[in-house]
């Protein structure tokens, strides 16, 4: 494996922003002409090329090295093929795979789908067919992602309520007194400590755990 970078950072946290297009990629093809052929294609294309493998074990162990924005692989490789090395670099990494291949079988192409692949294209893979195919691939992958994110959104501010929800019947029970008025309790206490107010919700589950009957 040749490494032309040193590692990189990379930030899939929930809310955070991804770039218009992706600049860094891995590439990995056991044929060394087909690589290099890729490799010159991307360059003129403004690609940053900033790791190449041979080998699918190779290509993951590169994209955990440099963290690229995407990979590129060959479907037939030694030792670990490309759909299990995708499945890998997408699921550990986050980083979404395109794949290219001599080989159009419906059940390379249905595997892909589930395992984290965005693209597929068929060799001889034509520059402006790899500019294209980059181009659809991000866009599916952005929309994914900002999907994931939309929902984790969403399940965390439902667990927040819940938390609220808690503290709030537990102040009812405290305090002998109506819904709204321990609603209101809260918010008066988060205002004052200049809190979130599920942080005070959270102290007070958290203090009936320690001083509970």
């Amino acid at each position: 494996m040749t490494t032309n970078t040193t590692s990189g950072d990379r930030d899939n946290a929930a809310g955070s922003s991804y770039p218009e297009h992706p600049t860094r990629l891995v590439i990995a093809d056991d044929e060394h002409l087909i690589a290099a052929g890729l490799v010159a294609s991307l360059e003129h294309l403004g690609y940053e090329v900033v790791g190449t493998a041979n080998a699918g074990a190779q290509a993951i162990a590169s994209c955990r090295e440099v963290m690229p924005d995407l990979a590129i692989l060959d479907i037939r490789m030694p030792d670990v093929d490309g759909l299990a090395a995708a499945e890998t670099i997408y699921n550990e990494l986050g980083i979404p795979v395109v794949m290219v291949s001599a080989y159009s079988d419906p059940e390379y192409v249905s595997s892909g789908n589930r395992i984290g692949v965005f693209g597929y294209l068929l060799k001889p893979v034509t520059r402006e067919q790899l500019r294209v195919g980059l181009e659809v691939a991000w866009a599916r992958f952005i929309k994914q992602a900002e999907l994931s994110e939309e929902v984790g959104s969403l399940e965390m501010r439902l667990e927040q309520r819940k938390i609220i929800e808690q503290a709030k019947w537990i102040i009812v029970k405290r305090k002998n007194i109506d819904e709204p008025e321990a609603m209101r309790m809260l918010q008066k206490q988060a205002r004052s400590g200049r809190k979130p107010l599920i942080e005070v919700a959270q102290a007070v589950i958290d203090s009936e755990s320690l001083f509970g009957d």
